[in-house]
């Protein structure tokens, strides 16, 4: 039961009980759990959205269930996603690419990549066929959530003076890469069918594509490289859902 706490403490803002008293050996074992915190995020994304649009314009609903996407995690990751994108592309070496993520000032490239994957996620939202809604908003955290587990799958940590994703890479585990692929896959296919696998695998690819460029970049993942992954992979499905 804790690792499913410290999942939801990790992954969310949800307060936890302070007498849970989750500690590293738990937050270590709760990359199994992030497909689950996915999925609840994804209900409350649906739930969101039935009750916003009651009274809000298509445009203003879109809008607030894409806040909701950000604001769940307290922007964590879409601050790695920034920092990131800061250090990506530097154009400088591995030590000097690990300095600027590591600096908690955002720089013009981290801009241009929360506003490019932000308004991606509107305009993709805003043109989605309904019959594709309630699919998308379900499979958009559930991508994001397991695309962590992916990485923490293929990558080693990549700062050889430690920090927290230290703990994930200690407790690493190949049983947690295959529950989230098979989450995904359900998922996937009871929400949409066909197009729905095509969208989750489509979010793994580009998972997997992606931890390559953090390989060869600063030879594996950071906390930062998480978030963007988390990012990324959450785009996915709503613009493979939305292909005309």
């Amino acid at each position: 039961m804790k690792p499913f706490l410290a999942a939801i403490q990790f992954l969310t803002l949800l307060p936890i009980p302070a007498r849970c008293n989750c500690d590293e050996r738990d937050l270590g074992r709760s990359p199994f759990f992030f497909p689950v915190v996915g999925l609840l995020i994804g209900v409350g994304l649906v739930v969101l959205d039935r009750a916003a649009s009651t009274m809000f314009s298509p445009m203003v609903t879109n809008m607030l269930v894409v806040i909701a996407m950000l604001a769940v995690s307290g922007g964590l990751h879409m601050d790695g996603l920034a920092d990131t994108a800061d250090g990506f592309f530097s154009a400088r070496k591995r030590e000097r690419i690990l300095e600027i993520m590591k600096d908690s000032r955002i720089g013009a490239m981290g801009v241009i990549a929360i506003v490019c994957v932000f308004g991606l996620k509107f305009a993709a939202l805003t043109s989605l066929p309904d019959a594709w809604r309630w699919p998308a908003l379900m499979l958009m955290p559930l991508a994001g959530r397991c695309a962590l587990v992916i990485e923490l799958a293929v990558l080693s940590y990549a700062r050889p003076e430690g920090g927290l994703g230290l703990v994930f890479a200690k407790n690493k585990s190949r049983l947690d890469v295959v529950w989230a692929l098979a989450v995904l896959a359900v998922a996937g296919y009871w929400t949409a069918g066909p197009m729905g696998l095509i969208a989750v695998t489509s979010a793994v690819v580009v998972t997997l594509v992606f931890s390559v460029w953090c390989h060869r970049k600063i030879g594996g993942f950071t906390g930062d490289t998480l978030g963007a992954a988390c990012e990324i992979a959450e785009l996915i499905p709503v613009l493979v859902l939305g292909i005309r």
